[in-house]
């Protein structure tokens, strides 16, 4: 085994270990009457959806033209655009002081509507590309929505359990990021070098900043969920992301610019949610909330 397969191997086991660990951190701190609650503002989430899967898409295709993206990186980038709803959103809220069980449930219907129109619009945009929705759903199923489920009941009919296992998943939760970021990082700063010059380092720069201003405009007023619009619309699915290019694009640019996209996306929105929820005035965390990741 080299040293490039050893870390692709803790990059893998990091990633995993992350979103298990957060799905149930959330559900130890969550119940589902807190997740459904806020998604009963129906406008508010059609407007979230529209954002996510109509202006979004809109903002790649627009940047592909101007910025005359090959082939390649162009299909990546619509790939990222038509991929919403990670295991990131939460903690992203949680350091913008948003509204955590809010990000939650908008987090589960970003990602289900993933699996549905994924599979219908990609080949519609993108010529010659085939996708399984079953694909896309399973690993969003086992290691999302299983864990979460799992979780909840716990929360449900055994608080006390609850409460005692949801600190040490955070913190498994943190520390399995952090690793995941720093060597996806480290694995691919030649391919993010490789892209200066091409115009897909930019577009995805102009693209994560572009989505954070699409999510501002479809917040609302209210400054705990608009941050996490905000950001969930920033937010791409990777693993939805990486089922696609790889059926699809495997040994291309396209899967190493998709690779390379949601690091450099997770990277800024990490650096923004601070800053996004002292402009939108969340305040500070207010003792035992927030505590999800």
């Amino acid at each position: 085994m080299t040293i490039e397969q050893f870390f692709e191997v803790v990059a893998n086991i990091s990633g995993v270990t992350f979103v298990v660990t957060s799905m149930v951190a959330m559900g130890l701190s969550l119940t589902v009457r807190m997740i459904v609650a806020p998604l009963r503002r129906w406008v508010l989430v059609l407007v979230a959806l529209i954002a996510n899967f109509v202006v979004v898409p809109l903002l790649a295709i627009g940047l592909a033209e101007l910025l005359s993206l090959e082939e390649s990186l162009r299909a990546g980038l619509l790939i990222l655009a038509l991929a919403a709803g990670a295991p990131f959103l939460p903690k992203l809220a949680q350091g913008a002081n948003g509204d955590v069980a809010f990000a939650v449930g908008l987090m589960i219907v970003l990602m289900l509507l993933t699996v549905v129109l994924a599979p219908i619009a990609l080949p519609w945009l993108l010529e010659g590309v085939s996708i399984s929705a079953w694909a896309i759903a399973q690993s969003l199923v086992v290691l999302m929505l299983v864990p979460l489920a799992l979780a909840l009941a716990v929360r449900a009919n055994w608080p006390d359990v609850a409460s005692e296992y949801q600190p040490p998943m955070a913190k498994i939760s943190t520390f399995a990021v952090i690793v995941l970021l720093v060597v996806a990082l480290g694995l691919n700063i030649n391919n993010i070098i490789d892209l200066v010059g091409t115009g897909g380092l930019l577009a995805l720069v102009l693209f994560v900043t572009g989505s954070l201003a699409i999510g501002f405009v479809a917040g609302g007023r209210e400054p705990r969920i608009r941050s996490v619009v905000t950001l969930g619309t920033a937010q791409r699915n990777l693993s939805a992301a990486l089922v696609i290019a790889t059926q699809n694009f495997s040994g291309t640019p396209t899967l190493t610019y998709v690779l390379v996209g949601a690091v450099i996306a997770q990277i800024i929105l990490l650096l923004s949610a601070r800053p996004i929820g002292r402009a939108l005035g969340t305040g500070s965390p207010t003792p035992g909330t927030n505590k999800t990741i």
